[in-house]
């Protein structure tokens, strides 16, 4: 129980320094680069993440919000790939931001199987 809790708060504390970064980087796309579509669609998905996992601790049906949370990450690491490969980012920004990304994605893929097994409910 106390490793799940602490889980949790790593998890919310590495969404909220991930949405900060996002908010960062839709900052720097619309000021250096001139972007604006791909930069709403990161900054709206890249910011839902921690918002829903926030929601879970709150709501009744945790492991819904957990799930949109993963939605919202994997379309926020699609949107890095995109940003990447059509040179809005260098390598070096994208990776770090893909590592940051994909570290959340695991922890709620653990936080959803240690879900599913209290439960009871193995689908």
């Amino acid at each position: 129980m106390a490793g799940d809790i602490m889980k949790e708060n790593v998890l919310i504390e590495k969404s909220i320094d991930f949405g900060a970064r996002i908010v960062k980087l839709h900052r720097y796309l619309l000021k250096a680069k001139h972007e604006s579509v791909l930069s709403k669609q990161i900054l709206r998905s890249g910011t839902s993440i921690g918002a829903n996992i926030n929601e879970a601790q709150y709501g009744n049906s945790k492991a819904d919000f957990l799930h949109i949370a993963l939605k919202e990450t994997a379309e926020t690491e699609y949107w890095l790939h995109i940003l990447e490969k059509s040179d809005y980012l260098d390598e070096n920004m994208a990776s770090s931001l893909l590592n940051d990304c994909l570290e959340i994605k695991r922890i709620l893929i653990s936080s959803i199987n240690t879900a599913k097994d209290r439960s009871g409910n193995g689908d």
